[in-house]
């Protein structure tokens, strides 16, 4: 029978390198021509398999070659399989889906098939069936469907997983016209337009991030589920595909939607993860894809990294880790604006509505005027964070105007820092009454926020190797900041009332936020932290024209800022000779105010399972104690 076009379409080439499986695979011929057993030699090639692939991952090998060779050698062995379990006649396609039908497989993934039928699929489950428990018995992971045409369609109409699934099947054997079928019948002109599919896709990356609290850079972090990992790489390449008809993140660049620089980093990021994922799955001997405490230690050690004075192995393992998963939240956010405006809009932009001489809003989203913006005036990018402040109608920042601040971040330097206007934009930001946490976590998520502060910087991505500390030290920065903003917010006040009541006394909310800033910068250096961060934090605010009153504080919040958890948790608050040194430590009850609500802001975000109404009680106990000590006057 001919192959059709589909069929050829999605036929994969032999990856590189493929004799390295092909001579296992003719020594398999071999042997079955010599009348050996038919299962023992097929288990005992399967087994040869994984581990001639992982002596070549452990020699240096590429994970993305690697992963194709073990889908080449596994296309061959179904391929081998079907055609000795189902009669040449059979109106029945082996098909590849999910990461299989991608062409990848890792040491411990699921080898996932459909086997698809023109009629019921009962009348050939005398075949299907055997074969089945022959492909278990040779020590192959099966993940198998077995549905007719029209249950396959009904199903794919119905389920968003089901039509990704089919988005990146390949025809492994069997009834290419079946398959072709399928294709037609399960494209975006009869169920789910693209429209339609992009919409979802979103949607269900929205909630697979809220899972994790949109941070990928948790203490064990998913590498294929959390935001940044694998599965937000694979969301591009499912839309890309889907409406663009396109087999690889190559053919984006040829569309406009990538550069090359983009695309290195997209490329580079996704090996990481690969190779991490790998050395995990080897690892642990199973499909296992959460970096849990227990194997980090060891893949440092794997992948070569060594104890340094201010940092471990591990922690500087984790730290690269981290980092490349911020590059692809970066990468994915963008890619699915600029789909978004080519999908749903379908290119057709709105009329810009001027907000300055920079900066204009189209289609609910900020941009710049014209590309030249940030290269003639740098502030700008600083500037950006502020007006979304202002303008909270819109959703954030247009693809085209992220990609020129990735391009021109660098104009943020030790020039721009010194300029008096910088500063001041920089001061605004968090004196603005809403939309701090946004601004923070963006001026994150582009670079900004690190060009500026480079301490800031140093910490991104660093992880404390301890079961305490549940997020990185710049993600624990980010979240106290954003536990001080719910005090302000009244849908927020149940969780911590007392808070609520004291955060509206303050007179200048503004240096909360700075002592949160700065109260853990300082991490990683050696040393005091808290010290070397107070030290950082008043030169900063002497720099950004703070009066010398409001320096002071904000270093002494950073300086004390673990204090008030040690005194609440570790002594007796209703003993006077405790609540007497305390007071007299605070000094006063401006100071008592802004390190309560650091100190809460700051246990909520080191690990909210660990946060309870204990020591919710303890702080809250420890704060009206100290106000009345100080009310009273200090011996």
């Amino acid at each position: 029978m001919r192959y059709s076009p589909c069929a050829l379409k999605n036929a994969r080439r032999r990856p590189a390198e493929s004799s390295v499986t092909d001579a296992l695979l003719e020594d398999l011929d071999r042997r079955l021509a010599a009348g050996d057993p038919l299962l023992p030699t097929y288990k005992t090639k399967v087994r040869e398999s994984h581990a001639l692939l992982a002596q070549r991952f452990h020699q240096g090998a590429r994970a993305s070659l690697l992963v194709r060779q073990a889908a080449y050698f596994t296309d061959a062995i179904l391929q081998r399989s079907w055609s000795r379990f189902l009669p040449l006649d059979a109106k029945a396609s082996l098909i590849a889906v999910g990461g299989y039908g991608r062409g990848e497989l890792h040491p411990a993934s699921d080898v996932d098939v459909l086997i698809l039928t023109s009629g019921d699929p009962r009348s050939l489950a005398e075949h299907i069936e055997p074969l089945v428990m022959f492909l278990w018995d040779i020590g192959l992971e099966i993940g198998h469907s077995v549905r007719s045409l029209a249950q396959c369609i009904d199903e794919a109409r119905a389920d968003i997983t089901v039509v990704t699934n089919l988005v990146e099947s390949r025809l492994l054997a069997g009834d290419p016209q079946l398959f072709e079928l399928l294709g037609e019948a399960t494209g975006p002109q009869h169920i789910w337009p693209t429209a339609a599919f992009f919409s979802a896709k979103v949607e269900e990356q929205r909630a697979r991030h809220a899972k994790f609290d949109d941070s990928g850079q948790n203490l064990e972090p998913n590498l294929k589920e959390g935001p940044g990992g694998l599965r937000d790489i694979q969301t591009i390449g499912w839309v890309a595909k889907r409406h663009f008809g396109v087999n690889t993140m190559a053919a984006l660049v040829e569309h406009g939607f990538l550069n090359d620089r983009e695309y290195r980093q997209l490329k580079r990021g996704e090996e990481h993860l690969w190779r991490v994922r790998y050395a995990l799955h080897l690892l642990t001997g199973r499909h296992e894809d959460r970096l849990l405490f227990e194997h980090q230690r060891a893949l440092a050690n794997q992948f070569g990294y060594t104890d340094a004075t201010a940092n471990l192995a591990v922690e500087q393992f984790m730290q690269d880790y981290y980092r490349r998963v911020v590059e692809m939240q970066r990468l994915n956010e963008m890619l699915l604006q600029l789909f978004e405006e080519a999908i749903l809009l379908n290119n057709e932009l709105g009329e810009p509505v001027p907000i300055n001489r920079r900066f204009q809003a189209r289609n609910g989203y900020l941009e710049v005027v014209n590309s030249g913006t940030f290269a003639r005036f740098p502030l700008a990018m600083l500037e950006m964070f502020l007006l979304l402040q202002q303008h909270p109608e819109l959703q954030g920042v247009r693809a085209s105007t992220i990609r020129l601040v990735r391009a021109h971040r660098h104009l943020i330097d030790g020039r721009l820092r010194n300029d008096i206007r910088a500063r001041a934009l920089f001061i605004e930001i968090f004196r603005q009454r809403d939309g701090l946490t946004h601004a923070t976590r963006r001026m994150h998520r582009y670079g900004i926020l690190s060009r500026y502060l480079p301490a800031f910087h140093a910490v991104t991505g660093l992880m404390q190797f301890d079961l305490f500390h549940v997020y990185t030290v710049d993600e624990h920065i980010l979240m106290v900041i954003r536990n001080m903003r719910r005090f302000a917010l009244e849908r927020h006040v149940d969780e911590c009332p007392r808070c609520n009541q004291v955060y509206a006394q303050l007179p200048k909310p503004e240096l909360l936020y700075l002592s949160g800033l700065f109260h853990d910068i300082a991490k990683g250096r050696g040393g005091d932290h808290s010290e070397l961060g107070a030290e950082d934090a008043h030169a900063f605010c002497l720099r950004h024209d703070l009066s010398a009153f409001d320096a002071e504080l904000v270093a002494w919040l950073v300086r004390k800022h673990l204090v008030m958890s040690h005194t609440a948790q570790h002594k007796d608050i209703d003993d006077p000779e405790v609540i007497q040194e305390f007071a007299h430590m605070v000094g006063t009850r401006i100071r008592l105010d802004y390190l309560y609500l650091l100190t809460v802001a700051d246990m909520r975000g080191t690990n909210p399972a660990r946060w309870n109404s204990w020591k919710a009680a303890l702080l809250d106990h420890l704060h009206a104690r100290t106000a009345e000590a100080l009310e009273r006057g200090l011996d």
